[in-house]
């Protein structure tokens, strides 16, 4: 099938609180306390683990496995000559149950040279619902000296850290790009939407107080030492915050430089979009998906993920998606 219909995907005992809000998006029953994330559309695996976070078809095969057979059909041949048989995307429902801690995922040249990973985690939110007054925490204020970072996550000094950094309220329909190397932490009762980078790569500044041990996991697997210089610590500067920060229905979901990551493109009412590997994610709304040979209605709460070979795709009725694509192939 080029076109097929995702349920949930939910690795459970995550560290952090989170999963009702996610079951009423989707219409289902609550699965848990700690299943804040749901993967779609995944051939990424939850960090230390061999299988968990890949996505299952309905044939028994993981998503990661079927490309793997056939990965022009499903990702057609531009992205198969430049990425290979991997979607180079990995697509989350995030629901912040409690705020998150402090944390930060590197970069592509860190995650090769330290890590022996392709990529590092860059990553954006596009924010479903909130409530009020919920913020997010991005970027430091000003410059922070390598001496004073170690310091704060030795005494894990969580209010030094928050205080650090800038700090946004949000609602739902706002956007927020976040580049690699930038520490950031999701407050309370958001329910997003994550595009990002195809891997689970985290360095956790704070972890006292959550359902992990820091010491022992928080660090990449390489000590804080070796992990610590993979944060961006020079100030963000409001320009540029301005520039990651806006919102579902602007002309571009997310800046011209992101589509080196991801792409994010936001459908209302009826469309049309070229063959190419997409995760749907249906904001709102019903309607219908329909390409040749193959059609199926759509609702509120719905993932379907597209092959390229479902050819060109058509949106019919009165819907709000949002098509998450891979990184543009130049």
């Amino acid at each position: 099938m080029s076109v097929i219909v995702l349920p949930a995907n939910q690795p459970a005992d995550r560290f952090y609180l989170g999963g009702d809000r996610i079951a009423a998006f989707r219409g289902t029953a609550p699965a848990g306390d700690h299943v804040p994330e749901d993967w779609v559309g995944s051939t990424t695996t939850v960090a230390g683990f061999d299988s968990l976070g890949l996505t299952v078809l309905d044939d028994g095969r993981t998503l990661r496995a079927a490309i793997a057979d056939d990965p022009v059909r499903w990702l057609g041949p531009a992205h198969v000559a430049r990425f290979g048989a991997d979607p180079a995307l990995l697509v989350k429902l995030l629901d912040a149950g409690e705020r998150l801690p402090v944390h930060v995922h590197p970069d592509d040249a860190f995650a090769q040279s330290h890590l022996g990973c392709r990529n590092g985690k860059t990553e954006s939110w596009i924010i479903l619902s909130a409530e009020p007054g919920a913020r997010v925490h991005l970027g430091f204020r000003e410059d922070v000296a390598p001496e004073t970072l170690r310091g704060w996550v030795s005494a894990q000094d969580r209010t030094a850290m928050l205080a650090a950094l800038h700090e946004v309220e949000v609602a739902a329909g706002d956007t927020v790009f976040v580049p690699a190397g930038y520490p950031h932490a999701i407050g309370s009762g958001i329910l997003l939407l994550e595009l990002q980078q195809a891997a689970d790569l985290s360095l956790l500044l704070e972890y006292d107080g959550f359902a992990i041990d820091g010491p022992r996991d928080g660090h990449l697997g390489i000590g804080f030492d070796a992990a610590l210089p993979c944060v961006s610590r020079a100030a963000v500067p409001a320009e540029t915050l301005k520039e990651l920060f806006g919102r579902i229905d602007d002309p571009r979901i997310f800046p011209a430089y992101g589509d080196g990551f991801f792409r994010a493109v936001r459908h209302s009412g009826p469309s049309t979009w070229d063959a190419g590997f997409a995760v749907v994610v249906v904001v709102s709304g019903a309607g219908r998906l329909s390409c040749p040979g193959d059609a199926i209605d759509l609702r509120a709460g719905m993932t379907v993920l597209v092959g390229h070979d479902a050819g060109q795709v058509r949106i019919d009725g009165d819907v709000e998606l949002v098509r998450c694509c891979p990184p543009a192939v130049s």
